[in-house]
C-alpha cells in the first residue's frame, strides 16, 4: 500500500499561468477541430511557418489571465463548406474543457473571428 503524507498548504501560496501557456494549450485543443484550416492564417503567415522549424501553437490567439479566470480571442480560417456555428460550439467546448481542466481556470469569454474561408485544396497550395 502507498505511504501518504500530508502536506501543509501555506495559505499565500499562488499558481499561476502565463498567458502563452493558455494560448497554446488553446491552440493544441482546437488544432484537429473539423473545419478549423488554420489559427489566424493568411498567406504571409503560412509563408513565415515555412520558415519555422516548429508550428506555433499560440499563433492566432490573445489570452488575458486573472487569478481565476481566462479569456480568449481565437483568429481562424474556416474550411469552406463547413459550419460556422457548429465548428464555433466545437472551439467552445474544446478550449473550455482543455483550459478548465489543465489549469483551474474558468474560462469567461471566448470569442472567434473568422478572418477568411478557403476550400482544403486553396489552403493546401498555401502551405
Amino acid at each position: 500500500m502507498a505511504e501518504q503524507s500530508n502536506v501543509n498548504l501555506m495559505s499565500n501560496s499562488k499558481l499561476t499561468f502565463n498567458e502563452d501557456v493558455i494560448a497554446k494549450i488553446a491552440g493544441m485543443a482546437i488544432r484537429d477541430i473539423d473545419g478549423v484550416l488554420s489559427m489566424n492564417g493568411n498567406v504571409f503567415d503560412n509563408i513565415a511557418d515555412k520558415i519555422r522549424t516548429k508550428e506555433d501553437l499560440t499563433k492566432g490567439i490573445e489570452v488575458d489571465v486573472g487569478e481565476k479566470q481566462a479569456a480568449l480571442d481565437l483568429e481562424i480560417v474556416l474550411e469552406y463548406g463547413k459550419n460556422a456555428h457548429l465548428v464555433f460550439e466545437q472551439i467552445l467546448r474544446a478550449v473550455s474543457h482543455a483550459v478548465e481542466s489543465m489549469t483551474g481556470l474558468q474560462v469567461v469569454e471566448t470569442n472567434v473571428y473568422i478572418s477568411d474561408v478557403m476550400t482544403k485544396k486553396d489552403w493546401k497550395k498555401t502551405e
